[in-house]
């Protein structure tokens, strides 16, 4: 509890001649309205006062600040406002340092832009990440930085929306100084300094040596950025933000700040902001079950073992050596367990090429890493997960020897990406210790993790399947016990309607190039040959399931990429696809073998049939209670699918379209399409008929 108010403490030292002004608004010190009423309240104190001299803004170990508190987005705005704080400490006629621990990222690096000298600890991380969630910094962010770093390194920094290790903004000009030791010391020293020196403190603003470049050449900018600029597709607030950080150069900075803060209020009340946004909540919702509970304690997990050297255990095992946890990976042949080690260190090799992981760092993550063919080492893992192929059988047949040589209490987790837990479960005799923990491919970048929520499975192996996502940088969802769960569900429809797609007269590239439009960085048949359409070969065959353009492939031998040809045929060593004639006649005589006459199919129903009935079978799943939220859902899709996040994820997308729209489009497709899922879910109807959308669903309990 501060003095000045609840967030806000302040306390001076050296006699009174220097003010400490403590920010500690748990957990990240977010701009709150009390925190912002709070620090002008504290500054004008040490403004006013004729003792002090220099002023130093500190928060907590783990942040500085984090930024704004983005719950108040969207709600009438309370001063002060941010750029009031910003421009009261630029003000100052006395020096104001910014001591930096932990995070100061958006409006709280921001704030400390606005201070006239900034240092920090050392692993403290700053930077302007508001471009993802669709805007750009609006209390100065944009006309600052560059006046520190130059034009090109702000555009970049503010475009990318990462935050810059302190070494690494020292180097760049960001920073005055990183400070080894007993930080608040080192950082009081530093203020004495600057205290002694005398001087007018510097103002950030005034500066321009680091502008000339761009002043000389303002195309400059534009060439820094391009790469991100055409990865980003168009989207408006990196245009934005690139445009914010323009105006530093050419104009006077009151003007150019007047010019960032009109782009900002354009960006918030834009589709892809709204989008953005909500994803940022919707992830933070979805590893909470609300029926868990509060005294729930997880497992501790010092060591895992995965079983499965194959391209899926492989990227699992990554995942916990890349989080300094230590990982086992068991095979029944020496030969296939040194291939998977093998394509784990070819994986750190190509990260290091790419300037993204030092040696050192593949050593260290590497020596995390063991491997075995004697399975009796499922024995040390606090957490077993079983990265086998596909088959009921031979999932339930290792379960029971993993139930038969596991430590008790061990968390046993399948990989399974639509087998039936409670299944798999019941060849253990200790169900409450089994789950589902399905990785995404390649897993060691994929963010999602689904963890499935079997019948007996208890709380405290989902709070430790949770803890254990947290602990690897997962996303994580809890799901109920369903054929492909939430996500591959989802995408059966999409398959589905891909496949009739072909059948009744478009072709793959034609389809790819609609869902391509639509922001997925991938179409559904180039995704199909850089997976292989193999591994969904064999698995219709084991559930007698047929498709049959996708099956006269396989059985001609175009397994995808890795072949040469799939759904495209690929020149040697490229990984473009290149449309193919045999693929096209092979289409052709599926149509007419099935009696279908081709007609031209545009690119609106084509993106329709590829979304809305995967938004079908998302009504279905809340109906069954396989998913708690419709935002867990996008979450899922955003990361598990490469759902593009400023469309907000299906069901969001679904609600700004409008639910009469969706269920009307497919009552039309379900009247002349042998694909009875096309029919409307009951729950789309009622919600339509209703006026209401997905985001007005309470949150439920998943169906055990």
């Amino acid at each position: 509890m501060g003095n000045i108010n609840a967030v806000v403490n302040y306390e001076t030292t050296d006699g009174g001649a220097i003010a400490i002004i403590a920010m500690d608004n748990p957990p990240v010190n977010a701009l709150s309205h009390a925190l912002r009423s709070g620090l002008v309240a504290a500054i004008e104190k040490a403004r006013d006062s004729d003792a002090v001299k220099a002023v130093m803004l500190i928060g907590t170990a783990r942040a500085f600040s984090a930024g704004a508190d983005i719950s108040e987005f969207g709600t009438p705005r309370q001063p002060p406002s941010l750029i009031d704080v910003v421009a009261l400490l630029d003000a100052m006629a006395k020096p104001v340092i910014a001591a930096i621990s932990g995070l100061a990222l958006g409006g709280g690096f921001e704030l400390a832009l606005g201070c006239h000298y900034r240092v920090a600890a050392p692993g403290s991380r700053v930077g302007l990440p508001e471009v993802k969630l669709g805007l750009l910094p609006g209390a100065g962010g944009t006309q600052r930085l560059p006046r520190l770093v130059g034009a090109e390194a702000a555009a970049q920094i503010i475009v990318s929306g990462d935050p810059v290790p302190a070494a690494k903004a020292l180097a760049m000009g960001a920073l005055d100084a990183v400070l080894e030791g007993d930080f608040r010391a080192a950082a009081l020293d530093f203020t004495r300094e600057v205290m002694k020196a005398g001087g007018k403190p510097p103002r950030v603003r005034d500066r321009d040596d680091k502008l000339a470049a761009a002043k000389a050449d303002p195309s400059v900018i534009d060439r820094a950025v391009a790469k991100q600029l055409q990865r980003l597709r168009g989207l408006p607030a990196p245009k934005a933000c690139v445009d914010a950080v323009r105006a530093a150069v050419t104009m006077p900075f009151e003007e150019g700040q007047k010019k960032e803060l009109a782009l900002f209020m354009g960006l918030l009340g834009s589709p892809e902001s709204k989008a953005q946004r909500h994803v940022f909540f919707a992830e933070r919702e979805a590893a909470k079950l609300p029926d868990m509970p509060a005294d729930t304690k997880e497992k501790p997990i010092a060591r895992a073992v995965v079983i499965g050297a194959g391209t899926m255990g492989g990227g699992i095992a990554m995942c916990f050596a890349n989080a300094g946890i230590p990982v086992r990976v068991i095979e029944t042949e020496q030969a296939a367990l040194t291939r998977g080690l093998d394509r784990v260190a070819e994986n750190y090799r190509i990260a290091i090429s790419r300037g993204s992981l030092s040696q050192a760092e593949m050593d260290k993550r590497m020596a995390q890493i063991s491997g075995t063919i004697d399975f009796g080492a499922v024995a040390e893992g606090d957490l077993v997960i079983e990265a086998v192929f596909e088959e009921m059988d031979l999932k339930r047949r290792v379960f029971a020897e993993i139930d038969r040589l596991a430590k008790q209490g061990a968390l046993l987790a399948s990989n399974t990406s639509t087998l039936d837990i409670n299944e798999i479960a019941a060849a253990t005799k200790r169900p409450e210790d089994v789950l589902g923990m399905h990785f995404f491919s390649p897993a060691n970048v994929m963010r999602l993790l689904e963890i499935v929520r079997a019948r007996k499975t208890s709380y405290a192996a989902l709070a430790t399947a949770l803890g254990i996502g947290r602990r690897i940088g997962k996303v994580t969802s809890v799901v109920g016990v369903c054929d492909g769960f939430v996500g591959n569900r989802m995408l059966a429809r999409r398959t589905t309607q891909a496949e009739m797609l072909l059948l009744e007269g478009a072709l793959p590239w034609d389809v790819d190039a609609a869902v391509l439009a639509f922001g997925f960085p991938m179409g559904p048949f180039a995704m199909g040959d850089l997976a292989g359409l193999d591994v969904g070969w064999r698995i219709r065959k084991a559930r007698g399931v047929t498709a049959e353009i996708s099956d006269t492939l396989c059985e001609a031998g175009r397994f995808g990429q890795k072949t040469g040809a799939g759904y495209y045929r690929y020149e040697k060593g490229s990984r473009t696809p290149m449309p193919d004639p045999e693929v096209e006649k092979i289409i052709l005589a599926a149509s007419e073998k099935r009696g279908i006459t081709r007609r031209p199919i545009g690119a609106a129903e084509i993106t329709e049939r590829m979304i809305y009935p995967m938004i079908n079978e998302g009504a279905r799943i809340l109906e069954e209670r396989m998913a708690m939220r419709a935002s867990d859902i996008d979450i899922i899709w955003i990361y598990g699918y490469g759902w593009p996040v400023w469309r907000g994820g299906p069901m969001f997308y679904a609600d700004q379209v409008g639910l009469p729209q969706i269920r009307d489009r497919l009552a039309q497709y379900a009247a002349t399409s042998p694909d009875k899922t096309l029919k409307p879910a009951p729950l789309l109807e009622k919600l339509a008929a209703s006026g209401q959308g997905f985001a007005a669903l309470p949150v439920q309990t998943i169906a055990v």
